[in-house]
């Protein structure tokens, strides 16, 4: 699981330093405390001699280091050589300085112990931190990442009634009543439930999402987190904020506004998941690392998140959401309704919907979504479809969360198909077909 350098790194190594080196260690040190509480002649021109920074690095260089493990000679020789580059640079300022001709001495006499050649490579100022087996970014450090390159990342999120945006940026409208997987794979399952929100309409949003970490070697036990409207607990299943391997911080509950808003950080696996309660409904935002999410087999290919909704459970055509003209008309008494979904009909406004124009809605949406995305659409559908004025914070807060998550800034915005700009070209070669029949005119006049 990536423990990072074989053999450099053991905790509590410091203690362990092989007994030929302790004296002239332990010397070192003394020398180095003399010149932080600057002794009388000792400190000649304290302000430019830097042999204290010197003795700090060296020290950080071989703290960590284990002398009964392979390799700690090679490791040891590099910190030396950096120590004696270090001195060599301040050298002239150090001039007449008691700890810095002190440190030189020593620095000679652990190279000739160590058999130190005086040219080789050298550490770098700072010390590699050992790789933590529950620190999924740690792992992937330690397997040869380079400090610039990051993990690949996928994003999911689902709001509304309900809209979906896959891993591969898809952005779809489904019915998906029932439970339906959103991720399943080796290391997490996520699976949401969702109702109809009004009669007449395929239109559903989600109650209950349930979470499943699974149990990850010594990084953390099963863990079980579950919300339903009106109960978002801010502790798993079993009572606990956190599970297991590194102090409890390889996966742990933040909660961010008591029953409507918290996020659950998995960092074993590089897995962030915010769940929100807005109105009497649920949403869900996700960034999992590429290889966790691909992490599955044949059995585990129904995942929304992964392949997106069945052909049959889509509302939405290519991404274009057909948008009724005005409010919901209830094609069936509304106490009748309530009674059949008491959770989805308190989320519906007092007043009457029907009057409910298009002109209204995306007035009302506008004034959270300001450029006409998907998000936006989104919002107007269900405002329309629902009359709950509730799915416009849904839709602003998805498009907040999705910012936070998803990876790549030039893919947050999506647009519907039939919304999309129309390129230059186009736009030329209609000039043209307007123009052609008057040219016929005043041809044949």
């Amino acid at each position: 699981m990536g423990m990072g350098k074989s053999g450099f790194y053991y905790p509590g190594a410091d203690r362990l330093i092989h007994a030929s080196s302790v004296y002239l260690l332990s010397f070192m040190m003394l020398l180095a405390l003399t010149f932080w509480v600057e002794v009388g002649e000792c400190q000649a021109q304290p302000s430019q001699c830097h042999i204290q920074k010197c003795t700090t690095n060296f020290f950080s260089l071989t703290s960590h280091l284990n002398p009964s493990l392979y390799g700690f000679d090679t490791e040891f020789c590099k910190a030396l050589r950096a120590y004696s580059a270090c001195t060599q640079h301040t050298s002239k300022s150090c001039r007449g300085n008691l700890v810095f001709h002190s440190a030189m001495l020593g620095i000679s006499d652990l190279m000739s112990q160590r058999n130190c050649t005086k040219d080789g490579p050298t550490s770098s100022a700072q010390p590699e931190a050992p790789a933590e087996p529950c620190d999924y970014h740690g792992r992937q450090r330690a397997l040869g990442a380079s400090e610039n390159s990051h993990p690949s990342y996928l994003f999911c999120g689902l709001f509304g009634d309900p809209h979906l945006r896959t891993f591969k940026d898809d952005f779809q409208t489904c019915k998906v009543e029932g439970a339906w997987p959103l991720i399943d794979n080796n290391y997490l399952s996520v699976q949401v439930t969702n109702i109809p929100v009004v009669p007449g309409s395929h239109a559903t949003a989600t109650i209950k999402i349930t979470m499943i970490f699974k149990p990850h070697q010594d990084c953390t036990d099963q863990k079980v987190y579950q919300a339903v409207t009106d109960n978002l607990p801010s502790a798993f299943m079993d009572g606990t904020v956190s599970g297991g391997g590194s102090n409890g911080r390889s996966l742990w509950i933040v909660e961010k506004a008591a029953g409507q808003h918290l996020e659950i950080h998995a960092g074993y696996i590089g897995t962030t998941v915010i769940v929100r309660q807005l109105g009497r409904y649920l949403t869900l935002a996700a960034r999992v690392p590429r290889e966790v999410a691909m992490a599955f087999d044949e059995s585990q290919d129904l995942q929304l998140c992964m392949n997106g909704c069945p052909s049959a459970e889509r509302i939405d055509r290519d991404g274009h959401l057909p948008l009724p003209e005005q409010g919901p008309r209830w094609a069936a008494p509304q106490h009748q309704y309530r009674k059949l979904h008491p959770r989805a009909s308190q989320g519906l406004a007092a007043t009457q919907r029907s009057d409910l124009t298009s002109e209204a809605a995306m007035m009302a949406c506008q004034a959270q979504l300001e450029v006409k995305d998907i998000y936006f659409h989104s919002c107007v559908f269900d405002l329309l479809t629902t009359g709950d004025s509730n799915f416009t914070s849904a839709a602003y807060n998805a498009l907040k969360d999705m910012e936070a998550l998803h990876p790549i800034r030039e893919r947050w915005r999506i647009f519907p198909s039939s919304y999309s700009p129309v390129p230059r070209h186009h736009h030329r070669l209609l000039l043209l077909c307007s123009l052609f029949p008057v040219f016929l005119l005043d041809l044949f006049q």
